[in-house]
């Protein structure tokens, strides 16, 4: 039994073509007993059996055009029932009663409920049988009972569409929270990439083309040339593996190499001073003291971006001054360089004693774009443009919070 109500629910039209063809039996069934029996006039088979599958033939389609199945049930169950043909036009109508309600809503299911009493009610009055009041007790609980499965059924099928559309919301939450995470993942990993790549890259290049001029006059400085880029090689060559181990690797057993704080920055400017730009380094007392590990590698992080752009774009003889301050709550960093005297052409000798220009913050590349992504992930700002002097400046403030 349970296997059929599964295989009706499965394939619903056939479920409902199964029912009608079970009150068509039973209709014929009463007919052929009828037919044995003289004392009960009958209309012969060929108007009986027609108006029988007529009669039941609307149930097939009772959820796909549930209005239009019900009321042709009403409108056939007229003449059927008072034919007194069977059963099948009053458990038809109990049976459209409980659909509509079911399918449609309440509001119609009323309106039909109402309407199949008035007419039941306007054939028993016009053609009374002797038991009257039973039939009419029996066809009013019978239309109670269908219209409280109805309510039953409703409520059910109403609850179990809540219930996916919430698990339909949940997935799509999932995946969408899923895709940001795997953004955010991925643009940390740019970012990384090209810190260690554009950084390790230009000192790189700079120190070939010093070793490519120093090869024949000065062999000893094209040697420590060539040992920082071997250096620095090897250094960018363990990022990429810790950087390609992290994307490759499932679980959390593989073993991790730390990512550098801001307490590596002094090192950091001794490779710039090797790569052949001369780094003034000032960092405030306790200013790197107790900072958070995503601040601290913030603040190592734009300043090697800054560094590696002087390197890049200040040309020969620039300098360059790193400023790492503490206030209360914020690290403030200050990245300036001289631009090798070019970056004062960009001051007017008219516009000497002027008000020094406002501090431009300027679209840029991948470097200035990770920068500033950085800044605005602990909620600081980030500064960059021509320093009022000349020169080019990178100022940076990141809150502080510290654990209490």
């Amino acid at each position: 039994m349970r296997r059929l109500s599964l295989w009706m629910r499965a394939h619903p039209m056939a479920g409902d073509s199964f029912i009608a063809v079970v009150l068509l039996l039973t209709d014929l069934l009463f007919f052929v007993a009828a037919a044995e029996t003289p004392e009960v006039p009958m209309p012969p088979w060929y108007v009986v059996l027609p108006l029988d599958v007529v009669m039941v033939a609307p149930l097939v389609f009772r959820r796909k055009a549930t209005l239009w199945s019900a009321y042709l049930v009403l409108l056939i169950g007229i003449p059927h029932s008072a034919l007194e043909l069977g059963a099948a036009s009053g458990l038809a109508m109990m049976i459209s009663i409980y659909s509509v309600l079911v399918y449609v809503g309440r509001k119609q299911g009323l309106l039909y409920l109402v309407i199949t009493l008035v007419t039941s009610a306007i054939q028993l009055w016009a053609d009374p049988p002797e038991d009257v009041w039973v039939l009419a007790i029996i066809g009013v609980f019978s239309s109670a009972l269908c219209w409280t499965l109805g309510e039953f059924a409703g409520a059910r099928r109403a609850y179990h569409e809540e219930v996916e559309a919430r698990l339909h919301l949940l997935e799509t939450e999932r995946d969408q929270a899923t895709r940001i995470a795997v953004g955010e993942e991925r643009g940390r990993i740019a970012r990384e990439l090209h810190d260690v790549v554009a950084h390790a890259v230009s000192v790189m290049v700079v120190q070939a083309d010093g070793a490519s001029y120093a090869v024949d006059g000065n062999p000893e400085m094209a040697k420590r040339a060539l040992q920082t880029i071997s250096e620095t090689g090897r250094g960018a060559l363990a990022e990429l593996r810790r950087l390609l181990d992290v994307l490759r690797s499932d679980g959390d057993d593989e073993p991790r190499v730390p990512q550098p704080d801001a307490s590596a920055v002094t090192d950091l400017a001794d490779r710039i001073r090797q790569a052949g730009v001369p780094v003034t380094l000032a960092i405030g007392p306790d200013a790197l003291a107790g900072l958070p590990a995503g601040v601290s590698l913030g603040v190592y992080r734009i300043v090697q971006e800054s560094l590696t752009n002087t390197l890049k774009h200040a040309g020969q003889g620039a300098q360059a001054e790193v400023v790492v301050r503490r206030e209360a709550d914020v690290i403030d960093v200050k990245v300036t360089d001289d631009g090798a005297g070019r970056a004062r052409q960009l001051v007017p000798m008219a516009a000497k004693h002027a008000a020094p220009p406002r501090k431009l913050t300027v679209p840029g590349g991948n470097g200035l774009i990770g920068m500033r992504e950085r800044a605005n992930v602990f909620g600081g700002t980030l500064e960059v443009g021509p320093a009022p002097g000349g020169g080019w400046q990178v100022h940076a403030r990141l809150p502080v919070r510290l654990a209490t």
